[in-house]
């Protein structure tokens, strides 16, 4: 039979924002239990050289996420290595299933799911995923060594990835549809320094190519945006930098997005469309998205469900030892 586990606040992801909500529940007294999702540590697991995070000049992301999940860890927040495939927000308390079979049911939920890599979605993108396609330059870069590859985008992850890359590759092509970049000018002007790194304007990828037995990546086709000029670029590594996607599937059909699944919330707050319901970090934010600030949202999410609860609490006259009723619904305004 399938273990049921119950707690006060269920907090869904494990990045920054899930984190320092553990963090906050934990020094509140609420017992929370995390479940890290299947990234555990998040974004920032796959990134190298962090240097935007106050009080480390320099820091590893993968080191910053080991000693956030410590700290979450040291203040009482119980940690689950499990994966949230299912969650029901339409009845109190509120309802989760667990990759492991596990069902945790909870009074309030704070979801911290963030983002995850977007891809172009070209079939051959699709049928080299894994054999010389990747959309993370610190988890594959290593296997690219001398070798020549290309990276596709124009942001911070793009510059970001292809300077990584530079450790490793003889050259880096980086293919952009326009001739400027929207990166940071602080990462523009190290990319336009870098002798190994070539920018390639006003183009996009078309095709991956490559051979089937065994598979693996030859080269990209790519198309000029003004002529239609088709060229082909030899490659043994095709890396996908064009952004990221808000993890809402599991709230998608329940609570209010925009944005393409950014979770609303409401101005100045963490709090959803359904009372005691929470959202922090990368999964809400369209604008920052930066740690520091999924950091602070963590903080805010957990001191909005502390504050909810209380209530709930002094409404319902409940022992808040025990799982809420459905009479907690009315404390959220």
């Amino acid at each position: 039979m399938a273990e049921t586990r119950h707690t006060r606040v269920l907090i869904i992801g494990s990045g920054p924002a899930g984190y320092t909500a553990g963090v906050y529940a934990s020094r509140a007294m609420l017992n929370p239990l995390l479940v890290q999702g299947i990234e555990p540590g998040g974004q920032l697991t796959t990134t190298t050289e962090v240097e935007n995070w106050p009080g480390d000049t320099e820091v590893q992301g993968p080191d910053l996420m080991v000693r956030m999940e410590a700290h979450a860890k040291a203040m009482g927040c119980e940690i689950v290595g499990d994966i949230i495939t299912a969650l029901d927000l339409s009845q109190r308390p509120f309802r989760a299933s667990g990759d492991s079979g596990t069902a945790y049911t909870a009074d309030a939920v704070i979801l911290a799911t963030g983002a995850r890599a977007k891809w172009l979605g070209l079939p051959s993108e699709e049928k080299f995923k894994g054999f010389g396609v990747s959309a993370c330059a610190t988890c594959d870069g290593f296997f690219y060594r001398g070798q020549e590859i290309v990276v596709v985008g124009g942001g911070n992850t793009a510059v970001e990835e292809a300077l990584f890359l530079t450790n490793f590759a003889s050259k880096v092509t980086l293919i952009h549809r326009r001739d400027e970049l929207r990166a940071e000018k602080i990462l523009q002007d190290r990319l336009m320094k870098n002798p190994k790194i070539e920018p390639l304007w006003f183009h996009t990828l078309e095709e991956v190519v490559g051979t089937d037995n065994p598979l693996g990546v030859e080269g990209v086709r790519v198309k000029h945006v003004k002529t239609g000029a088709i060229t082909e670029i030899a490659a043994k590594g095709v890396f996908i930098a064009i952004g990221h996607a808000p993890a809402s599937e599991l709230v998608r059909d329940q609570l209010e997005t925009h944005m393409g699944g950014y979770v609303v919330v409401r101005p100045g707050s963490t709090e959803t469309s359904v009372p005691g319901v929470f959202a922090a970090g990368d999964l809400t934010d369209h604008v920052y998205r930066q740690a520091v600030t999924s950091a602070g949202m963590g903080c805010m999410a957990a001191l909005d469900a502390e504050r909810f609860l209380a209530q709930a609490g002094e409404v319902s006259g409940r022992d808040m030892t025990e799982p809420l009723g459905y009479g907690a619904e009315a404390t959220a305004e």
